[in-house]
């Protein structure tokens, strides 16, 4: 039996020394994946602190439950879920938030998930298996033109259009269910290579995107870790995708400014709203050493940002 996928955590002192934990402070890891952050989160814990994981990924899920920490609770729902999971759990602010975006280690390299071309395996991609529609049934039904917006918009995929007529065309014989047959197709469409890429990766990334709704789930997700964070709570954000960095970076600098407001409102200085949120430091990148050791670490990009106000 082969062992299993190893995850290699990035940024992770970075990340938690962004946090700037308080021992008994209350955390949320928005991506528990294989617990590379919440473990380092949780070994700076007292045992008054207290930790929520959460994460789409039941797999991901069983890892988390079976840490034996009462310091630490798991919750199986995606970002979209945040504010209702904490109104749950009785917790109406919260000390500091960490999302480790896209998609882990074992996620692509795990066959069966059928996220990589590597590996000849159902046409999935779903990082929440027990729901959701799966790619290959998604390719079934869709338009030409739907899956090239897809294509397009989320893998910046110049030849979104050949793919998904090539897609279709394909689907005519019989169902397109298989990473390889997806590989192979798109293979076929794309004339131009990029240099060191198969041609099949914008579309398998494109797809992933889609299917999770990885960014609308971010676009959820960052106003409501704002609005749940205590004056003086930082909210981390690593990110592996240049369409997520941008979401991002957008959202912390539209909420470092204040907000706009009629010239001619008749307010002293004193009165005007403030922003929600100061920015710390830049934006962090892994370094060489880091890179060397993990390659899937080379496109992260971290930034932080703090809630304004006086913290208590």
């Amino acid at each position: 039996m082969s062992a299993a996928p190893q995850h290699v955590t990035v940024l992770l002192a970075e990340a938690v020394e962004a946090l700037a934990i308080k021992p008994g402070g209350v955390y949320v890891d928005g991506t528990f994946g294989r617990g590379g952050h919440s473990r380092a989160v949780l070994a700076k814990l007292d045992a008054g602190g207290r930790l929520i994981a959460f994460d789409r990924d039941p797999r991901a899920i069983e890892v988390a439950r079976a840490l034996p920490d009462p310091r630490l609770t798991v919750v199986h729902a995606p970002f979209s879920a945040f504010a209702e999971e904490l109104d749950r759990l009785g917790l109406e602010h919260v000390d500091g938030v960490l999302l480790d975006l896209g998609v882990s280690s074992p996620q692509l390299d795990e066959a069966a998930r059928g996220m990589s071309f590597r590996f000849d395996a159902p046409l999935d991609m779903r990082m929440d298996t027990s729901r959701g529609q799966t790619v290959a049934q998604w390719l079934a039904d869709a338009s030409v033109a739907q899956i090239t917006e897809v294509l397009r918009d989320y893998g910046e995929e110049r030849f979104a259009y050949a793919i998904a007529k090539a897609i279709a065309a394909a689907r005519a014989g019989g169902a397109v269910a298989s990473t390889r047959q997806l590989a192979e197709i798109v293979e076929k469409a794309v004339r131009t290579r990029e240099p060191g890429q198969h041609p099949a990766t914008r579309s398998f990334q494109a797809l992933r995107i889609f299917i999770n709704q990885e960014l609308e789930e971010l676009s959820l997700v960052l106003p409501a870790a704002v609005e749940r964070l205590r004056p003086g709570g930082r909210l981390v954000v690593i990110s592996f995708h240049s369409l997520e960095d941008r979401i991002v970076k957008r959202f912390m600098r539209d909420e470092s400014r204040p907000p706009q407001l009629p010239s001619r409102l008749p307010l002293r200085a004193a009165e005007l709203p403030q922003p929600r949120l100061r920015l710390v430091g830049k934006s962090l990148r892994p370094g060489a050493a880091e890179v060397a050791a993990n390659p899937r670490s080379r496109s992260a990009v971290m930034r932080v940002a703090e809630r304004a106000g006086d913290a208590a």
